[in-house]
């Protein structure tokens, strides 16, 4: 089997265990607004992150209360995954017009020995300017990713090379950074826009 089909299994694979984490999260049912429904904060998705952005500033959480966010993990080297869901999200950016502005959105690296600051930036160039490129220490991420419950993983190439096998999903955030949904890899866009649309009023995701 080649590695972009182990890499793509992988993908889905981190989406069914991200449903499964969601399920647990969500069972008591939500609501954006108050944080109804939640598991206790230790086994909660999210939390206190301290990471780089495209520019080298210091981005933490607290940087991104007040407004809903939508937050993608993945990797400049994604050979298609990534493009892909960054693709739609710049799509859903252009079809919320001016709402777009109610609403942060993040892609973080699960590949920081890589993806500097820099090359974070040229890689959110070609998509949208709304889009918040981060990146920080291997440890930085590597907590990040344990808080927010993300699949990530490396794979070995034949060429000496390696690629990241990572969760594909969007995380959905409250204005409080309380976890609230997903929009899934390939989910229909129709839904996703209601989806983002339902998020910047502040109703149950």
């Amino acid at each position: 089997m080649s590695a972009r089909k182990v890499i793509r299994y992988g993908a889905w694979a981190a989406i069914a265990a991200l449903v499964l984490v969601v399920a647990g999260v969500m069972s008591g049912g939500s609501d954006l607004g108050s944080g109804k429904g939640f598991l206790s904060p230790a086994t909660a998705i999210g939390g206190p992150f301290t990471l780089i952005n495209g520019k080298g500033e210091t981005v933490t959480e607290a940087d991104l209360k007040c407004k809903p966010t939508v937050m993608f993990f993945g990797y400049t080297f994604c050979p298609d995954v990534c493009p892909t869901t960054l693709a739609e999200l710049q799509g859903w950016i252009d079809q919320l017009g001016p709402d777009a502005d109610k609403l942060n959105y993040v892609f973080v690296t699960v590949d920081p020995e890589r993806d500097t600051p820099d090359v974070m930036a040229s890689y959110i160039a070609a998509f949208d300017d709304h889009i918040m490129p981060l990146t920080g220490t291997r440890e930085e991420i590597d907590s990040m990713i344990k808080t927010y419950r993300v699949y990530a993983r490396k794979v070995p190439l034949d060429d000496g090379g390696y690629a990241m096998d990572h969760s594909a999903g969007l995380y959905l955030l409250n204005a409080d950074n309380r976890f609230v949904g997903t929009i899934a890899y390939g989910e229909d866009g129709e839904i996703a826009m209601e989806k983002l649309k339902r998020l910047i009023k502040g109703e149950q995701s």
